[in-house]
């Protein structure tokens, strides 16, 4: 606890501070068994502290906007993997870094330490607004009207800790493309924003088109449009108003119902935007100017730099330069890609890699959605020397996002969910590619992505080839064996159209390798010129191809291997448990009224603070956590905070009329109706304390009738 609080005294910032020593607070109290085991889980996700697999160590997930880091945060998340995890640095498909087996113990220390290079954790899991991902090249993109860098920084730092979000029924997910050509991937988002410049007036203005509700999962949705055109101050203004609206109408009890696409689904867009305008009165802002010149320009070498080492493998160095290497707008200068197998780099070549970095490059490393990384701002003359350093690294292998770069995620090495080994298949294929068909280092339409189960965290739902993980029962032994759930069809055409891919079906995971053989060997056979493989799909249709692999689904055929995963040497069970990705359902009434007093204190502070917006939405919450109370502990089943109020007017209109008048969710509701004014926060606060004291008195007196 010493080191914990030593750590502490290098931060400036007392509010992230404070968020360290309560998460210290209440893994104290969670030991001593002061904190409902769900209610310390749900609270802990949002600090990035995600249950593992292996009992008693944690996973940390590390939150980097828009992926993008500088040479010292990659050397501080590298010395904080070998201090207090297990030495790894672990990409995601989302631009965060995660490491692994850290002890829950020293998560504060740990937080504590990478906040000295302004490296959070906060909301990096949870149901909350996750990282807003950008793509990558977002600044040196030749394609791009403008730079969204400074968009989704903003977007990024407007909603961290931001208290209409801390909370929600669900995750939520924002992207910024670069282009028209979708490089955000906004078509799987909760909200995608894509750059486009409109002349008003005979001037250029800067917007976005806007698309909303889509979404991966076992239930995969494409987003759709909400605006063509929203102009550029109007976004975080619009990404609150639906937050608002997510927050108060999605499904909190069925984890499975409770992405906002469900909602757009049940509701429509229409009555999504009308619900949204409503919000737009309480707004603390109607428009946010977002300071384009607020990020620092990218730092480049102070000099040419070049490597002592020669150039050994000329062939490798053209094939590489081919695939990785790509000019930027910006005149003279390249990007270069980097490849990394299944995102994983061990600490001490992640500080050998910010070496080279800091030779060769700008401080500006992006971490991308295919777990690599991008280098920006490199010349020309320094490319050569730049290949062989990365060379001696393993670390310039060529094809980056070709077919040969697979995405993986964890799976079921460390992941609660996991069903079947994603990472061991995905270098199984990676070997099949590089040795049997190695012209597809160059291919880059067809991606193949791989999930340890349903949920996509390898994107297995946007690929061309697709594989998740699950299990199949041979009817003849009754023995289950791991198998992948094969997919096909997904991706993002040359326009930027985006399409889902189709499951197609279920074979022994050792097959795998020969579903690529079959899938590979027949398209080269019967597309056509230069047709891609989305297309050629929608060609063929989805029988075509579970005719062609209904072979390779036969049980009876099976070897003893088969009943093995890949890298485990005993026979294969389902073994997984409850994710935590999504966060809990908490439905005790200890435990709600509990998070209402907290909220009660919340709302008083951000008033003494002048957040006033932020004090009317804690009071709010205050009402809604406190009706939850009463209507769980009378056993009334309630899946949203609409339903809530709701229900709360049927179930007990008559006990709170003093407190409430006739209505309490017209009551609730003024929220929307009222501009955030200190006056009317005063008021709503004290209204939200006066109601709290009747809860606990109308359960006193439910609980003696009992």
């Amino acid at each position: 606890m010493q080191s914990f609080r030593t750590e502490l005294e290098n931060l400036d910032n007392p509010v992230v501070e404070q968020d360290i020593i309560d998460l210290a607070a209440k893994i104290e109290k969670f030991r001593g068994g002061d904190i409902d085991p769900d209610k310390f889980r749900s609270l802990r996700l949002a600090r990035g502290v995600y249950g593992q697999r292996q009992p008693g160590n944690q996973m940390v997930r590390i939150k980097i906007p828009f992926g993008k880091m500088s040479v010292q945060q990659l050397r501080r998340i590298a010395d904080i993997s070998t201090e207090y995890g297990g030495g790894n640095l672990h990409a995601t498909t989302r631009q965060d870094i995660q490491i692994h087996y850290v002890s829950l113990d020293r998560t504060p220390e740990l937080w504590a330490k990478l906040e000295q290079d302004d490296i959070t954790l906060r909301e990096a899991c949870g149901n909350t607004v996750r990282n807003v991902t950008a793509s990558p090249i977002a600044g040196i993109d030749p394609n791009e009207p403008f730079d969204v860098s400074p968009y989704a920084h903003a977007t990024f730092k407007y909603f961290l800790r931001n208290p209409i979000c801390q909370a929600m029924g669900r995750k939520f997910k924002i992207s910024f493309s670069s282009s028209e050509k979708d490089t955000g991937i906004s078509f799987i988002h909760d909200i995608g924003f894509i750059p486009k410049i409109k002349k008003v007036d005979g001037k250029d203005v800067r917007g976005f088109k806007v698309m909303i509700g889509g979404g991966l999962g076992a239930q995969p949705s494409p987003a759709v449009k909400a605006y063509d055109f929203l102009e550029e101050d109007q976004i975080i203004p619009f990404t609150e108003a639906m937050l608002r609206v997510f927050d108060r109408y999605g499904e909190r009890k069925s984890r499975v119902k409770a992405r906002f696409k469900f909602l757009l689904a049940a509701i429509g867009i229409d009555e999504v935007m009308r619900l949204i305008q409503e919000e737009w009165k309480a707004l603390s802002t109607k428009s946010y100017k977002i300071d384009t010149n607020a990020m620092e320009s990218p730092v480049l070498p102070a000099s040419m730099a070049f490597s002592d080492k020669a150039l050994i493998n000329p062939e490798k160095f053209q094939l590489w330069k081919e695939t990785n290497v790509h000019p930027q707008k910006q005149d003279g200068y390249y990007y270069v890609e980097v490849k990394v197998p299944n995102g994983d780099i061990k600490s001490p070549k992640a500080h050998a890699f910010g070496d080279i970095v800091a030779k060769y490059a700008a401080d500006d490393i992006r971490v991308t959605v295919n777990q690599g990384y991008i280098l920006r701002y490199v010349r020309e003359d320094s490319l050569k020397s730049l290949f062989t350093e990365l060379d001696d690294l393993n670390l310039a292998n060529p094809g980056f996002d070709s077919t040969a770069d697979i995405i993986a995620c964890a799976g079921t090495d460390t992941c609660n969910l996991g069903i079947s080994n994603s990472t061991r298949v995905a270098l199984e294929l990676e070997k099949v590619i590089e040795t049997e068909y190695p012209d597809l280092i160059k291919n880059n339409d067809i991606k193949i992505k791989i999930s340890g189960c349903p949920n996509s965290c390898g994107h297995h739902g946007i690929a061309s080839i697709g594989f998740h993980g699950s299990s199949l029962r041979n009817k003849a032994t009754k023995k289950v064996l791991p198998a992948v759930q094969v997919l096909l069809g997904g991706g993002i055409d040359s326009d930027g159209n985006g399409f889902i891919a189709e499951k197609v079906i279920k074979v022994p995971s050792k097959k795998a390798p020969d579903v690529l053989r079959v899938l590979f060997n027949d398209y080269d056979d019967n597309a056509n010129e230069g047709e891609y493989y989305a297309a050629y799909f929608q060609r063929q249709g989805k029988d075509y191809f579970y005719q062609l692999l209904k072979f390779l689904a036969d049980t009876e055929n099976v070897v003893a291997s088969d009943y093995i995963d890949w890298g485990k040497e005993e026979q294969f069970a389902v073994e997984t448990e409850v994710g935590e990705c999504a966060g809990v359902i908490i439905d005790l009434f200890a435990t709600l009224m509990y998070e209402a007093e907290e909220k009660s204190v919340w709302a008083k502070q951000a008033y003494d603070l002048g957040s006033i917006a932020d004090s009317i939405y804690h009071a709010y919450n205050v009402f809604i956590n406190g009706a939850k109370a009463l209507l769980v502990d009378k056993g009334v089943v309630v899946n949203t905070q609409a339903g809530i109020m709701k229900s709360f007017d049927e179930e007990f209109g008559s006990e709170f009329s003093s407190v409430v008048g006739s209505s309490f969710e017209e009551f609730v509701l003024r929220i929307n109706q009222n501009e955030p004014t200190p006056a009317w926060a005063e008021q709503f606060i004290a209204e939200a304390d006066a109601f709290l004291a009747k809860v606990k008195e109308v359960q006193v007196k439910e609980a003696e009738a009992v």
